[in-house]
């Protein structure tokens, strides 16, 4: 088990880039896997994650070189140019990617098997497997309707109108990248705006997407067409420097070359709205995607109530925020956030035990948490091996009167490999142990 030991205290401070972003990284591998012709990807996140569906599509057939240095050349056999798999496809702990996979493969000859770790293989697949098989495709799952995923090969696959129930990026891809290979259109209407790299890079690939208000609508039969990928910095990632910097007395610190794109940026918004000092500076657009230099100075947060319609925006960064909320004044509260139970760990529910260890009050509901800021102690909490988590707490050293362990932090490789290192060059003091 991997460890880390942050001491106490410090600031934030100089020029750090942070990993490729992971949503971008595993659509280029797809998408680059499926086009024709060769795709050449820059700033590449490798982390475990990615690096899982580039072994999955290499299983298919798919020749690519690298990826070294964030680079990484993909030679597309097309949409029908995969091979059946020898073996079960090894997601890891990426959600993302077998949803994602499960649509494509949904279309494809062959049959196939989809696994993930213990944590992947809890989390529920329910949400895209029952409307792929109402498009025609034959997906099966354990109990529960959670991993392993069997998917039938040589299915018809029609197009349909799908009104997600809750808001998810990752089901609306599914569905989008199912479109691919199915009869006439297919449509989903989201609830909530959610992220749009999908639609964005399959545009980027040539293939047209039909966007009208919270409609997204494909047509079947097409083909995708090479490109070149220049992945922007994972803005998840940033969010740990961000909160870190805004609580850190004396802070000042640029994160170079975040992606910006509008459906991500509710991470932006609410530390605003909790009195963060951020700045974008050489705001551009790259491949598609917007990007910028986000400059964050040290801040005293308040407390808010956070607006629902940010929810969706911020999914992946609340283990941070809930940091800035522990060290803000006063209270912090949020709703409509369901979807954090069901992550790679109960997002919820941890976070909720770890900021009690260290002293903070607490008040779980169905779909969020109240935060009640107050002063940080020394202590031990367990990230029940969520990346996220274990990022988070780290970042709360910065405030705390000791020093924080925080154990089982072996999954921070799927998003963040060199977080230890980069986190200490900005001025974060992590040691890292392992048990025996």
């Amino acid at each position: 088990m991997i460890n880390y030991i942050v001491q106490p205290g410090g600031t934030l401070t100089g020029r750090i880039r942070v990993p490729g972003d992971k949503s971008i990284s595993h659509r280029s591998v797809m998408l680059g896997s499926l086009a024709k012709g060769t795709t050449r990807v820059s700033g590449l996140l490798e982390g475990e994650d990615v690096l899982s569906t580039l072994a999955a599509f290499r299983a298919m057939g798919v020749q690519a070189e690298g990826p070294d240095k964030g680079n990484l050349v993909i030679h597309g056999v097309g949409l029908h140019g995969l091979k059946a798999p020898r073996q079960p496809l090894d997601m890891g702990n990426s959600g993302t990617a077998m949803r994602l996979m499960a649509g494509i493969l949904a279309g494809q000859a062959f049959d196939s098997e989809v696994i993930g770790d213990e944590s992947l293989s809890k989390r529920p697949m329910k949400r895209v497997s029952e409307p792929l098989n109402s498009m025609g495709a034959a997906i099966s799952s354990a109990d529960g309707g959670r991993p392993p995923l069997r998917i039938k090969g040589g299915q018809k696959l029609h197009g349909i109108d799908y009104t997600m129930p809750v808001a998810s990026a990752q089901v609306k891809s599914s569905l989008l990248l199912a479109g691919l290979y199915a009869n006439g259109e297919t449509s989903v209407t989201e609830p909530a705006p959610t992220r749009d790299h999908t639609e964005r890079m399959l545009r980027g690939f040539g293939y047209a997407v039909d966007t009208k208000g919270a409609r997204i609508g494909i047509r079947g039969g097409g083909s995708l067409k090479a490109c070149t990928i220049d992945v922007p910095a994972d803005i998840s990632s940033a969010t740990f420097f961000l909160v870190g910097a805004s609580i850190a007395p004396g802070s000042d610190l640029v994160l170079e070359h975040v992606g910006i794109n509008p459906t991500r940026i509710g991470v932006l918004n609410i530390l605003r709205l909790m009195g963060a000092n951020l700045e974008l500076l050489n705001a551009r657009e790259v491949g598609g995607e917007p990007v910028a230099d986000i400059r964050v100075r040290a801040a005293r947060l308040r407390g808010i109530r956070i607006p629902e319609d940010q929810v969706p925006l911020a999914i992946d960064e609340f283990p941070a925020l809930f940091i800035a909320a522990a060290c803000a004044e006063g209270e912090t509260v949020l709703t409509g956030a369901h979807e954090l139970r069901v992550k790679e760990s109960d997002r919820i529910a941890v976070m909720a035990q770890g900021l009690k260890q260290l002293g903070i009050a607490t008040r779980e509901t169905p779909d969020g948490i109240v935060i009640q800021g107050g002063s940080l102690r020394d202590g031990t909490v367990a990230s029940q091996g969520d990346h996220r988590i274990a990022m988070a707490f780290s970042m709360s050293a910065l405030r705390a009167r000791g020093a924080i362990t925080i154990e089982d932090c072996k999954n921070v490789a799927t998003s963040f490999p060199a977080f230890p290192e980069l986190a200490t060059r900005a001025g974060l003091a992590v040691g890292v142990t392992q048990d025996a």
